[in-house]
């Protein structure tokens, strides 16, 4: 158990990942293995219930066939029938030899061992009748096929009891092969249902201990986003990527704390020199001062990211440096364009750093699909509109099914502009929903550590920047929603 936390502990996500991918592949190929050669097994021992019967069968044909060559060549002489005469007794000694010769006290053996020998008796009568036959002694072959045919009669009555009892024995071991195969169906099914419930216990709870850490962080770092640097960053004792970003998080939330103090004091030190001026020049100083405090934070927040992914980098945690250098671009953009102008590939590059950022968090569960031909250019748009799109096909789309959920993107270049659709697999959305949306009464904006800008301000956007009211077209039909957004072609400036 101690080796089972150290290792836990100690080794990065990817090394968990695989070994404990790895030990559920082993245990179902077992599993399978196991089932696989079971049922073999018992297919081969239907199969072979049987197969005395068809071994029973070709004795009597054979036996028959030795009959007629007998009788064709005491009428015809010719030598095709002595040929078929001795390829196919030779044939019944063969089938014979397979039969029991020892005494044992099992009926159906010792019928075996009874056909053998009248066989034998058999081949020999019908051997002396062919060579009487060959030298012309009729009283002899006459007498010699007499008992020979005497013989054929013993034989195929002995044979068809064989048949049947054979029969009899093989329906009991069918009967009983057939029950047992039901028993191994349950046995299989029982340990799949097993198997597969097991391995997702173990994955439920190795993605639980190794998510958790980094949900209470994207917690922590929301508030802190908010302004509230004063929460506590939860601890973490492993020393994979999620125990690097936190104690990387810890430091940094440190650094802006010490730095916050050192600039109130700077701050306060400075309007106790100024309380003796003017109350009008006080007062705008006091303004001066809060502006600079509100640009401040969040630049000293990029700066803070970017140096943790510089130490990430040095450190060799390359997943960790790129997760903080994508944050800190993410928290960036949406300072700086939230409202303004922004560009085609910019939108989609924090489209993609918001979605690599809820991978992230989200263990990888979200499929993203981006479709956009190298011929669609980089025309200005309206900022932050098609991360709010993807983020509400996230929240209220595939929120619920991350693990099945997909969101596109698609770019397509038409005669007077393009056409962007960002479409999802969820939940879809009612008409009545729809309607709200066009009307400006269902933002939901803020909610879950969203931007705050939801699909009402997009669209009121769009309408002031593109001077057109038909822009962003809804769709949805019991599942999944598509929307459409059509950027007309504007001149420079």
């Amino acid at each position: 158990m101690n080796r089972i936390r150290r290792f836990f502990r100690n080794n990065s996500i990817q090394t968990k990942f695989a070994v404990v991918m790895a030990m559920m592949l082993i245990i179902i190929l077992v599993v399978n293995l196991f089932i696989y050669i079971q049922t073999n097994v018992m297919v081969e021992r239907i199969d072979s219930v049987f197969s005395s019967n068809v071994t029973i069968g070709e004795l009597t044909e054979t036996l028959g066939r030795v009959e007629d060559t007998v009788y064709e060549y005491l009428n015809t002489k010719g030598s095709g029938a002595l040929e078929n005469y001795y390829r196919f007794s030779q044939d019944y000694r063969n089938l014979i030899e397979e039969l029991n010769s020892q005494n044992v006290e099992d009926r159906v053996l010792m019928l075996e061992k009874s056909i053998r020998e009248m066989s034998e008796s058999y081949l020999a009568t019908a051997d002396e009748t062919v060579q009487a036959k060959r030298g012309r002694n009729v009283e002899k072959y006459k007498n010699s096929y007499a008992q020979e045919a005497e013989l054929f009669r013993y034989i195929n009555n002995y044979i068809y009891e064989l048949n049947s009892r054979q029969f009899e024995r093989n329906s009991e071991n069918y009967r009983f092969l057939l029950s047992s195969l039901g028993i191994l169906e349950i046995m299989a099914l029982t340990l799949i249902v097993v198997v597969f419930l097991l391995s997702g216990f173990i994955g439920m709870v190795l993605v639980r201990k190794m998510v958790h850490p980094l949900v209470e962080l994207s917690e922590t770092a929301r508030e802190v986003a908010e302004g509230n640097f004063s929460v506590k960053v939860p601890q973490v004792d492993s020393e994979d990527e999620i125990g690097i970003v936190t104690k990387t998080f810890d430091q940094m939330l440190s650094s802006i704390r010490a730095y916050i103090v050192r600039i109130r004091s700077s701050l306060e030190t400075e309007a106790r020199m100024k309380e003796r001026e003017l109350s009008m020049e006080a007062h705008l100083k006091e303004a001066q001062l809060k502006f600079l405090q509100a640009q401040i934070n969040p630049h000293f927040l990029f700066n803070s990211l970017n140096a943790g992914s510089q130490l990430a980098t040095l450190e060799d945690a390359d997943a960790t440096a790129l997760f903080l250098q994508r944050m800190a671009d993410f928290f960036r953009y949406n300072v700086q364009k939230t409202g303004g102008e922004s560009s085609l590939q910019q939108e989609i590059g924090l489209v993609d750093n918001y979605i690599y950022i809820l991978n992230v968090r989200f263990a990888g569960d979200i499929t993203y699909r981006k479709e956009v031909p190298d011929d669609v250019g980089d025309p200005d748009m309206p900022g932050m509109i098609l991360q709010p799109l993807v983020e509400n096909a996230v929240t209220h789309g595939i929120r619920d099914r991350m693990d099945r959920g997909i969101i596109r993107l698609q770019v397509e270049k038409e005669e007077d502009g393009l056409q962007i659709i960002v479409s999802d697999n969820g939940v879809g959305m009612t008409r009545e929903q729809i309607r709200r949306i066009y009307e400006g009464t269902a933002d939901r904006s803020g909610e879950d550590g969203s931007t705050g800008i939801g699909l009402g301000n997009v669209i009121n956007r769009l309408s002031l920047y593109y001077n057109r009211e038909d822009l962003l077209t809804i769709h949805s039909e019991g599942e999944g929603t598509e929307v459409i957004l059509f950027l007309p072609k504007m001149e420079k400036g």
